[in-house]
């Protein structure tokens, strides 16, 4: 707590009144609402934090953040459900519905969500509204999961927010069939700090699905499907349509539908959802778009098209095409939660949304993290998200000689995913990460061999900093101009460790 004494309320008042009168150019309504956000940034002081915290340093607060997260991995994973809302909705009950406290923005798809999350919070925080995000999985720290004014919530606060809501977690735990699973209680855990903080918008990613998702207990006034594509059949359903109709979920009376491009049958899902709940759909490629792109240096420059007309010379410092239409995405999320095309005729201020955009970092996204060989790390865990990192990195880099570090999950489509990346690596480096759910390096160097056809260009390194070592001495081999690299990818937790190792944490 600050030892700083508040303002006298009067002072305050005045100072809201003040902002107010200098925003009469503005949406009367949003001006108020940006006042009141301001008015608290300036008593919580300016936005600080990592994006990918290290552990903290206070070794007493080291100690007490382990403790939580082993109690929490205690908890059911993530990967194993009980399809129900009815747990965390108990939680949500008892612990008086922290998540009716602000109104929601909510993200579901295959790909993409997280940097669309990102985005969609930068957006919001650059027009001084107090943000509060939730996203999954986490690259390195389980505390970025919660963010409030765009940084993750420090270790304190973390552990804090979890001790005042363990005893009503274990009452619910009482109380139901199934205790919370590890998921519910984190979900239970941001929604209580959004209330506390307090947030003016949440910014939520589902977890898996959207129907029976733990996030699902919010009635988000904008729903945002980023692009839905095969993964997680087993409990989703194996065509894209299926998937849809699970995602279709977070689409709910009234609210405005932000729909990335889909797959015809994925598309029809939610059109006809968004009919049944009387929602309005604004769909990319229609009411919104990518009106051009360039690769720059650091990222690329656009156009994009939103729901109130276009916004020019925009920096996004990310690569690939598919964050250009993240970015559409996000910006006509934003301009509907503030009523633009609907009650509002106009543009956001341009300026601010470069501003914005120009800020944006996903760690884990075709993140630069070494040079000289130049390593590269990408989260992408299923076909379409590697298709995306290899037309990606092919774009932006146009490396001579690619060496690939792949661990991946064994519950994922690991063959159609290695045929993604094939094209573009030299040599593959086959290792795997620490989770229980890696794949075994030989088995995944078994189908490595079949996709790449030639094992001379397949490397087996079971140990995840034996890997990354082998493929910066096979990048190593060309000349330093040579214009070699190296991609670590396959899953989130593989990038994680090897952003640790890179000394990135």
């Amino acid at each position: 707590m600050s030892d700083q004494q508040p303002e006298p309320f009067d002072e305050r008042d005045d100072e809201f009144e003040a902002i107010v009168d200098a925003e009469t150019d503005r949406d009367p309504d949003l001006a108020v609402i940006e006042a009141g956000s301001r008015t608290l940034r300036t008593q919580a002081g300016s936005p600080l934090g990592e994006q990918v915290p290290s552990r903290p340093a206070d070794p007493e607060v080291d100690k007490a953040l382990r403790e939580v997260e082993q109690e929490l991995a205690g908890r059911w994973g993530e990967t194993k459900l009980e399809p129900s809302v009815s747990r965390i909705a108990a939680l949500m009950d008892v612990l008086g519905e922290p998540q009716r406290a602000y109104p929601s923005i909510h993200i579901t798809g295959t790909n993409g969500k997280t940097s669309t999350a990102r985005m969609i919070e930068a957006l919001l925080g650059a027009f001084e509204l107090r943000t509060g995000r939730y996203t999954s999985p986490h690259v390195q720290s389980i505390t970025e999961r919660i963010s409030l004014d765009g940084a993750p919530i420090d270790a304190e606060r973390f552990i804090e927010t979890y001790q005042d809501v363990k005893p009503y977690v274990e009452m619910v735990d009482a109380a139901q069939e199934f205790r919370l699973s590890f998921f519910e209680v984190l979900t239970g855990m941001a929604y209580a700090a959004f209330a506390d903080a307090p947030v003016d918008v949440a910014v939520v990613e589902v977890g898996m699905g959207g129907s029976w998702d733990a996030t699902n207990v919010i009635d988000g006034s904008v729903a945002v499907i980023t692009p839905i594509d095969l993964d997680h059949t087993d409990r989703l359903g194996t065509t894209p349509a299926e998937i849809a109709g699970e995602k279709a979920g977070v689409i709910k009376q009234g609210a405005t539908v932000i729909l990335a491009q889909q797959p015809v049958d994925a598309a029809q899902v939610m059109l006809k959802k968004a009919v049944e709940v009387d929602a309005t759909v604004a769909r990319e490629g229609m009411e919104f778009g990518v009106g051009s792109r360039e690769v720059a240096v650091g990222g690329q420059l656009l156009t994009l098209r939103g729901l109130g007309g276009e916004y020019e010379g925009i920096f996004l410092p990310l690569y690939g095409a598919h964050q250009a239409h993240n970015a559409a995405v996000a910006l006509a999320a934003v301009e509907a939660f503030f009523g633009i095309g609907a009650q509002h005729a106009r543009t956001l201020d341009l300026e601010t949304v470069r501003t914005a955009f120009a800020s944006v970092v996903s760690p884990g996204r075709l993140e630069v993290v070494r040079r000289s060989p130049t390593v590269v790390l990408d989260a992408a865990h299923n076909p379409a998200g590697a298709r995306a990192a290899a037309e990606g990195i092919t774009e932006a880099f146009g490396f001579s000689r690619l060496v690939g570090v792949v661990g991946a999950s064994a519950d994922k489509d690991v063959k159609a995913l290695l045929e993604a990346f094939e094209p573009i690596f030299t040599e593959i480096v086959v290792t795997q990460n620490s989770s229980h759910r890696a794949m075994d390096a030989d088995e995944l160097a078994a189908i490595a061999v079949e996709v790449f056809g030639d094992d001379e260009r397949v490397v087996v390194e079971p140990r995840l900093d034996d890997a990354l070592e082998a493929a910066i001495t096979l990048a190593e081999e060309e000349a330093e101009y040579s214009g070699a690299g190296v991609l670590v990818t396959g899953s989130v937790i593989t990038v994680g460790e090897a952003r640790l190792l890179l000394g990135r944490g």
